[in-house]
């Protein structure tokens, strides 16, 4: 495939500027971005790589302070931004300008529509579509080292220059089979703000080894959780350099009040300022203080699912992998098995109740579930009656 493209490395304000004059009236544009996140809570964004039908640039945001001309871009409405996987790529825009970029479309849900499976990577596609092997040398290099070598932009540049194409091939075969607007919820999802505005106190509930906490302890845990977020974006560091989860959990469990009862915990009382343990004790004495109406529950309630539901379950499976055969579809794209149990304790959380899987699935696998459908042999066929 021969790509006739212009390619530039862009490190100063006025190219920058000439660049966004060649690309202001595009349709859409291919993005990527290249950052490291290491050391920091917030991702560090070392490169932006964008692209159209005719240019495609590798721009320096580490040299370039003032980027405002290409953002306007990037956020003009009348304009489709093209990623693939992007939910990263969005982050740091959000992080960065409070807002996402929209409209867009992402490659990877709508390979999964296309039959090309859950997930698929950029450079699988690539291959998929053009038969080009793409290098993979700089999949783990410092993009913040300066300069960059022609290999690192080689690379950089590669991840846009075919996305748009494939965009424009990915968009004739879903309108085709009447698949396009399937993905709106998707897209949604990845452009709704609070994607990347998680709720600090809602992160305890990620944590694991907490199972043995009772409910004050576990109140305790939301406190220490939602604090631990809270500082490591307000000190841009990794959330494990201020406490491991174990640790949150064993403090929870002691519930220390003073700290004379802090600096008991010989494993954890030095990992702390005495300023963070005050403020701990705290949080601590908070979650004490809590009526019982306002703690967790020690237990989320399960629903165990009896023989009989697990049977419903393993028949929907099976059914669902012939549906999703009939579409050309991997099964995992339309529902999990996880689904598929929510599904059979009635829970319309389950995916197999909403937007374009219960069309497809879900109102065929509920008429396979109360017996006003059928999956019979028919001379060693699975059909469904």
């Amino acid at each position: 495939m021969v790509l006739n493209m212009e390619e530039f490395y862009i490190a100063d304000k006025v190219s920058l500027q000439t660049f966004c004059e060649k690309i202001s009236d595009s349709e859409w544009l291919a993005i990527d971005t290249e950052f490291i996140r290491e050391k920091t809570f917030f991702p560090n964004l070392c490169l932006i790589q964008v692209c159209n039908d005719k240019y495609a640039a590798a721009i320096d945001p580490i040299k370039i302070k003032d980027i405002s001309c290409l953002l306007d871009i990037i956020f003009s409405q009348k304009i489709l931004k093209i990623f693939h996987a992007g939910n990263q790529d969005l982050e740091i825009f959000f992080n960065n300008c409070k807002k996402v970029p929209t409209p867009i479309f992402d490659t990877q849900p709508a390979a999964a529509l296309l039959g090309h499976g859950d997930q698929v990577g950029y450079a699988n596609l690539v291959k998929s579509f053009f038969d080009i092997e793409l290098k993979k040398d700089q999949s783990r290099t410092n993009w913040m080292a300066r300069p960059l070598t022609k290999d690192q932009i080689r690379y950089a540049l590669d991840d846009v220059i075919y996305l748009g194409k494939i965009y424009t091939i990915m968009k004739a075969q879903l309108s085709e089979l009447d698949r396009l607007n399937w993905l709106n919820s998707d897209f949604d999802k990845l452009t709704d703000i609070k994607t990347y505005r998680p709720n600090p106190y809602d992160f305890w509930k990620r944590i694991k080894g907490k199972r043995n906490l009772n409910s004050r302890q576990l109140a305790t845990l939301r406190e220490l959780a939602g604090w631990r977020e809270e500082m490591a974006r307000n000190r841009n560091m990794p959330r494990n350099w201020l406490a491991k989860d174990g640790i949150l959990v064993e403090i929870s469990r002691q519930m220390p009040m003073t700290m004379e009862d802090f600096d008991k915990l010989n494993e954890v009382a030095f990992l702390f300022s005495n300023e963070d343990k005050k403020e701990l004790i705290k949080l601590i004495s908070i979650a004490s203080n809590l009526s019982d109406d306002q703690l967790p529950e020690s237990k989320s309630p399960q629903k165990r699912l009896t023989p009989q539901q697990q049977a419903m379950t393993s028949f929907l499976n099976t059914c669902l992998c012939l549906i999703a055969s009939q579409h050309k579809l991997s099964p995992q794209v339309i529902a999990t098995n996880k689904d598929i149990q929510k599904f059979v304790l009635g829970d319309e959380a389950s995916k197999l109740n909403n937007g374009w899987r219960k069309d497809i699935a879900g109102e065929l696998l509920n008429e396979l579930k109360n017996g006003s459908l059928q999956l019979i042999n028919e001379h060693g066929k699975l059909k469904i009656l």
